[in-house]
């Protein structure tokens, strides 16, 4: 693979050569034209606009995969119980929570190099691990359960969650230096370039998001969990060493990356103190209280930010069920809607998203950055208007009579001898789980059983039809709104800063995802699902709010510490 990438560099720069050599008399305009274009793209084939754009893809196409791949493990390895699903999920969210200013603090005060290379690394190693753990336990699973009475799966599974964290710890760290940080250098703080590629980096994100998912599934589908799992493992090891060479040179062919600002003042006292009180702590106590103060710090730089409101109004965002995750697309079930259905709604989500793209980046010229949160914003509420009509439209499962504990014990939603536009789930703990073993269909985020009980489809598809057409339509606003603030961040964060503030937004956005499914967990009856969208609006209402607020106080003439 190395000789490869090299031999694939040696020959742009070859052809480079050759084209700008000058043409004879007896050439004509259109060979010119021709020569110039096939030039100019060999130019940008070699450039870190296009090698960044790789890097990122095939990072993200790994990432989409294993996010998709270990949920299925998870509930196949613990007979079809959704237990280590959750606990996946709440150590994942939990630890970016506790770690996120740690992480950027780790950015910040290392070689722009040396994190790229060392969270890269740490990422796919990991889950190139945790594949070969998993590989042995769904090869030898009746083995393993018998040693040690059964605690040696406890201990595989234990492995698996942690390495499984690790990775996406790494992950994050990826992404704050890379989508924070080292774009922001390579567009020379430009701000038009600076929106294109992140425009880009959003498009590829959401088209990896659809196939990724469903190119994994295929081959579940087709062969087995352990097949799935050697196909993962196989994939990072390749993306690794492709990563790794290329990111490697978009840092010597981009001399300003090398560079980086001095702590702040406030940093510095902070270890001038720690120094001065070493001889007086034990060891542990002041690494722990080092860690605490960066923690502390770290928040503390979150909120002097000039662009706090925003940041904070976008992890508001993240409390809301109004999106193509698990509970969203099982509500659509209980009304009827197949997966097939789902997948293909999916997919027009996506594009809905990528039209988000396009418009963050025709409005943001015409209109200017903070104009264009404004627009976007208004736009999403506008589209989430159709959500909240569809809680008292015809054939909604609404019914808040069923509140107390007593009549919503009943797993389906069945209250005494009616029952409201929703059904059960069926399929016991026996229920096998690959699609060519049973009748359930992969989709992005979840597992749909295709077969729905008869006779249980609701009065009305209006209800159904206008949340999804608001969910949709609604994604255009939100990615539009999500470049806005992620370049606001982007251009008004001081670059000694930009990891650890950057660190402590991943750190709110998954507190304000937890929230989201504390409150599924409060209510989680079908019936309970219109409380979940007058919520979720709700909070996007704040957050937006918030936006408006920033923009009112006249931010557009940003204290910025890089940008002209």
């Amino acid at each position: 693979m190395l000789k490869i990438c090299r031999t694939y560099l040696f020959l742009l720069s070859g052809f480079k050569q050759c084209i700008i050599l000058q043409p004879n008399a007896h050439t004509s305009n259109k060979s010119l034209k021709t020569l110039y274009l096939i030039g100019s793209a060999l130019i940008y084939l070699k450039g870190p606009k296009f090698l960044i754009y790789v890097s990122g893809a095939l990072s993200m196409w790994g990432d989409r995969m294993w996010h998709f791949a270990i949920s299925v493990f998870l509930i196949e390895l613990y007979g079809h119980n959704l237990l280590l699903t959750g606990i996946f999920g709440l150590v994942v969210a939990g630890s970016v929570l506790l770690l996120g200013a740690l992480i950027g603090d780790w950015v910040d005060r290392n070689p722009r190099n040396k994190v790229a290379h060392a969270s890269l690394f740490i990422q796919n190693i990991s889950v190139t691990i945790c594949s070969i753990v998993l590989m042995l336990v769904f090869s030898y699973k009746k083995w393993i359960e018998e040693i040690w009475d059964g605690w040696l799966t406890v201990v595989c599974y234990t492995v698996v969650i942690v390495l499984a964290d690790v990775a996406n710890l790494a992950s994050t760290a990826l992404t704050i230096a890379i989508q924070r940080d080292w774009i922001v250098v390579i567009t020379g703080y430009n701000r038009g370039h600076l929106a294109g590629m992140n425009a880009t980096m959003r498009r590829i994100d959401q088209v990896t998001n659809i196939l990724a998912p469903l190119a994994v599934g295929q081959v579940m589908t087709l062969a087995s969990n352990v097949v799935g799992c050697g196909f993962i493992l196989g994939w990072n090891l390749v993306s690794l060493i492709v990563e790794f060479i290329f990111l490697s040179r978009v840092y010597r062919i981009v001399p300003a990356l090398s560079v980086k600002p001095p702590a702040m003042e406030h940093q510095k006292e902070s270890t001038s103190l720690h120094l001065q009180e070493i001889s007086r702590i034990p060891v542990c106590l002041h690494r722990l209280r080092g860690l605490l103060s960066t923690c502390w710090e770290g928040w503390r730089a979150y909120y002097r930010q000039p662009v706090f409101l925003a940041g904070l109004g976008l992890a508001f965002l993240y409390t809301t069920v109004l999106g193509f995750d698990c509970i969203t697309t099982g509500y659509a079930y209980t009304q009827g809607i197949s997966g097939s259905l789902l997948s293909i709604l999916m997919g027009v989500s996506a594009v809905a998203g990528l039209l988000g793209t396009v418009l963050f980046t025709k409005l943001r010229k015409a209109c200017g950055l903070v104009n264009t949160g404004v627009i976007s914003s208004v736009l999403h509420l506008v589209c989430l208007m159709l959500c909240l009509c569809s809680v008292f439209a015809p054939g909604s499962p609404m019914d808040l009579s069923i509140l107390n504990m007593g009549n919503a014990s009943d797993v389906g939603g069945m209250t005494g001898g009616h029952q409201k536009h929703g059904y059960p789930l069926r399929g016991g703990s026996n229920q096998p789980l690959l699609p060519d073993r049973s009748s359930i269909h992969w989709t992005n985020n979840t597992v749909l059983f295709e077969n729905a009980p008869a006779g249980t489809e609701p009065e009305s598809y209006v209800s159904i039809i206008l949340l999804f057409l608001g969910v949709i339509t609604a994604r255009v606003g939100l990615w539009s709104f999500d470049l806005t603030v992620t370049q606001l961040l982007q251009e008004t964060i001081c670059e000694s800063e930009r990891g650890v503030v950057n660190g402590v937004q991943s750190s709110m956005n998954y507190l304000m995802d937890l929230l989201h499914f504390i409150m599924v967990i409060s209510v989680p009856q079908p019936q309970h699902f219109g409380i979940l969208v007058i919520i979720s609006i709700l909070f996007i209402f704040t957050g937006h709010t918030m936006y408006f607020l920033y923009a009112r106080k006249g931010n557009s003439s940003f204290i910025i510490c890089a940008f002209d």
